[in-house]
């Protein structure tokens, strides 16, 4: 996108749409500085990919990516995936996103977050998710989480 190009409007209230919302995320926010983009999705779930990149490391040196890029990925997969449930987008905000480490990434391997959402309320979204650098069995991290579910009126 040209940088004298009017940014993409978030459209909520409308039908989800992993291609409007691939549009929105590759133009807003921490989604689009880290390069996240669409990986896979399912009736309930969404992957994301997070490339690596050394400007996101702790240390140059052993390539370990920084804990913020990941939960940034874990939240935006989750979020996406509640969104994907309810089949409609419409505003959300993070209650409360709990992320256990179980190991480094590996250095230059993308990283993929896998986010379900498991439970609708009318009020939450329960959600719960993984991050992961070749295989889903092998995670560098999980996640859970709930979304407040806002009445479809924009900010």
């Amino acid at each position: 996108m040209s940088p004298d190009a009017e940014p993409p409007v978030v459209p909520f209230g409308i039908a989800f749409d992993q291609v409007d919302i691939t549009g929105i995320m590759s133009y807003w926010g921490h989604g689009a500085w880290l390069g996240m983009r669409f990986h896979a999705v399912g009736p309930d779930w969404v992957e994301l990919a997070l490339p690596w990149n050394p400007d996101i490391t702790v240390d140059h040196d052993t390539g370990v990516l920084a804990s913020g890029p990941i939960i940034s990925l874990l939240d935006n997969a989750t979020g996406i995936a509640a969104w994907q449930r309810r089949g409609l987008l419409l505003p959300q905000v993070t209650v409360d996103l709990r992320v256990d480490y179980m190991r480094a990434a590996e250095r230059g391997r993308t990283i993929i977050g896998r986010g379900q959402c498991y439970k609708l309320t009318r009020s939450i979204a329960f959600v719960t998710g993984c991050a992961y650098d070749e295989t889903v069995d092998d995670p560098v991290a999980r996640v859970t989480g709930t979304f407040m579910l806002l009445n479809g009126e924009a900010a």
